[in-house]
């Protein structure tokens, strides 16, 4: 996958189109991604002892990986992600819109 955790993206398709956030979870083996504060969703549970009241809690669900762009750290546009090596061969990513890596 070519978004990794910690990646700024924005959102391109679903309730939230448009909104951006950072990358909290990356889940490579369904293609999905965890959003902090996008496609939030609501538990319910039930109460654990008697006389409790039951509680709905509010967490960040998973977005498909296909549905969002990373942000680039210089130009703040959403990107589509190039590979190149340096001299040392490590691989970099590198922005398609102002060719700078990160």
């Amino acid at each position: 996958m070519k978004i990794k955790k910690g990646d700024k993206i924005q959102v391109l398709a679903g309730k939230d189109k448009g909104k951006s956030g950072t990358v909290t979870n990356v889940l490579p083996v369904i293609g999905k991604v965890v959003v902090e504060g996008i496609n939030m969703v609501f538990k319910h549970q039930k109460p654990k002892k008697e006389g409790e009241k039951g509680t709905k809690v509010q967490f960040a669900s998973a977005v498909d990986a296909s549905n969002v762009l990373v942000l680039c750290p210089k130009c703040n546009k959403a990107t589509r992600v190039n590979y190149t090596k340096n001299e040392g061969g490590m691989k970099l990513r590198v922005c398609k819109k102002c060719k700078a890596t990160f």
